[in-house]
This record gives C-alpha cells, structure tokens and sequence, in this order.
C-alpha cells in the first residue's frame, strides 16, 4: 500500500492524539508553561528546516500576516483548550468540541464572504451545537459537581478557543496563499509565544517537573503534532491529497473518543456516543455542499 493512500488516514491520527498528550502532560506541567517550551522548540526546530532548505523568507507586510494568524492558529487556540482540559474537560469531550470549527467556519462564511447558508447547512448546524449539547450535559449536571460553573467555565474557555482557530484558519486563507509554508509555520509559532508567554508570567509558577513522561509528552508534541503533522500536511498539499484528509476529519471525534479511553479510562458514555455521532452528521452536511462544489468544478 502506497503512502499517498494512507496518508490522509496517518494525518488524522497523529492530529487526534493532540488532545490526550494535552491531558496527559497536565499531570506534570501547567498548560501555559508547558505550551511555552513546545512552541519555542518547534519554531527553533522549523527554523532549523527552513535553514537546511534554504526557504525563501517573506517579506514584512507577509510576514506580519504569518505572526499574527499564529496568535489565533496556535496561541489562544491551544492556550485555550489546554487550560480547559487541565481544569476538568475530558479530552474526549474537547475532541468533539473540535467538531465545531467546520461548523463555526461555514456560520462566519455569509459575514466573510458573502456565502449563503443552504437549508441543508442550516440543519448541519443545528445538529452540531445539538450534538455537543448532548455530549456535555453529564458533565454540567453531575451531582458530583456542586458549582455548574465549576464545569461550564472550562467548557465556555473551550468554545471560545474553537472561534479563535476558526477566525485564525480564515485569515489565513484569505491572506497567506503564497509563500513558503516552512518559513510562515516558523512565523506563526512566534505568533503563538506572543500570546503564550504573558499567559505564563501572569498566571502561572512555570511548574515543569522534568520527569521522563513530561520529556516524552514534549518531544511528541514538537516532533510528532508541531513537526509530524505538518509536514505530512505539507506532503499532501503537495500530492494533491488535501481534500482527503478534509474528509476524514469526520473521524476526529471518534478517535479521539477512544483513544482517551484507552489512555486514560474516560468512560464512553451513552451521550458522548450519541453526541458523537449527531456532530459528525452535523459537520457532513453543513460542509456536503461545499464538497460537492469542488467535485463539479473539478469535473468541468
């Protein structure tokens, strides 16, 4: 079986393993801190790349661009849902939650763009906040959680991190379509050290405990998510596979569903099941009719 087949299905499953290490190295570093370190290693190491393959850099209205889709891509994004899962959101819960961004995008599309919602899409979106709603609501209404904000605080910080990947993936459409990927990575990782390390200065003790597990978790997460996963992204975009990893990421809340009850025992319940599956509806036909766009376009 050649890469070019598996490599979709590779991509997502190194993707979804992002929200258990997040799970996992909250057991031995505070989010902010431990984010801190693994954006300062990645941008180091794609400067590193970037070096070693002579990329062209960008010039300072692009590069500013680059920066600053960092600070929504990466820096309030991942500071966001981090936090949210070190304070209490199953990794399970937060993998489902990150079904909403094709939806979040496909609302902001009529303001951005000028797009028409479809009745189709209409109901898509109705079916994805559904689903969530579904799959949280053992977490807002366990009688072992006495205060409701105890739980709705994380769950709100995660939502709102989901807008800022949202508006950050937007942006970057519209406004990085050329240029060297490896240098704009680069650029976005000090993106998100500008947001981050403030976050680190003012609310945390910079606790990293240093233990073989914290190594391990940090060295997943530059090499296997920051480096992995977007350089097989970059491998797709240039074999011309993008679109089917896009629909794949169907399978995001589900895998990572299972593999935080692998890792960690996060039980598979009957409403995460259900909302699982209504949110994965709901993503596929609020973005069926985009697909099949694409597909006629590419056919004409």
């Amino acid at each position: 079986m050649s890469l070019d087949r598996i490599a979709p299905a590779i991509f997502v499953l190194l993707w979804s393993t992002g929200w258990v290490v997040a799970k996992y190295a909250a057991i031995h570093s505070e989010p902010f801190t431990f984010l801190a370190v693994r954006y300062g290693l990645s941008a180091l190491a794609f400067f590193s790349l970037c070096l070693a393959m002579r990329a062209a850099w960008p010039g300072r209205v692009v590069a500013f661009k680059a920066v600053y889709s960092g600070v929504f891509l990466h820096g309030f994004y991942l500071a966001g849902l981090w936090w949210a899962i070190a304070n209490g959101v199953p990794a399970g819960i937060s993998g489902i939650i990150a079904a909403l961004q094709p939806l979040l995008t496909a609302m902001a599309a009529p303001l951005l763009v000028g797009e028409r919602l479809q009745g189709t899409q209409r109901l898509g979106l109705l079916l994805g906040f559904l689903g969530i709603a579904i799959a949280i609501s053992p977490k807002l209404f366990d009688p072992a959680t006495a205060d409701l904000a105890h739980a709705a605080v994380p769950l709100a910080i995660n939502l709102i991190a989901m807008c800022s990947v949202t508006y950050g993936t937007l942006y970057q459409k519209k406004h990085l379509q050329t240029g060297n990927l490896l240098p704009i990575a680069t650029l976005q990782y000090v993106g998100a050290l500008i947001v981050t390390v403030p976050l680190v200065l003012t609310f945390e003790r910079m606790h990293f405990d240093g233990s073989a597990q914290a190594i391990a978790a940090l060295v997943w997460s530059v090499f296997g998510l920051s480096m992995g996963g977007v350089g097989l992204l970059l491998y797709l975009i240039r074999r011309g596979q993008v679109s089917r990893a896009a629909s794949l990421i169907y399978l995001m809340p589900p895998t990572v569903a299972l593999e935080a009850f692998v890792a960690f025992g996060e039980p598979l319940t009957l409403p995460l099941i259900l909302g699982t599956i209504v949110v994965v509806t709901g993503v596929y036909l609020t973005n069926r009719q985009v697909t099949e766009s694409r597909l006629r376009e590419q056919l004409q």
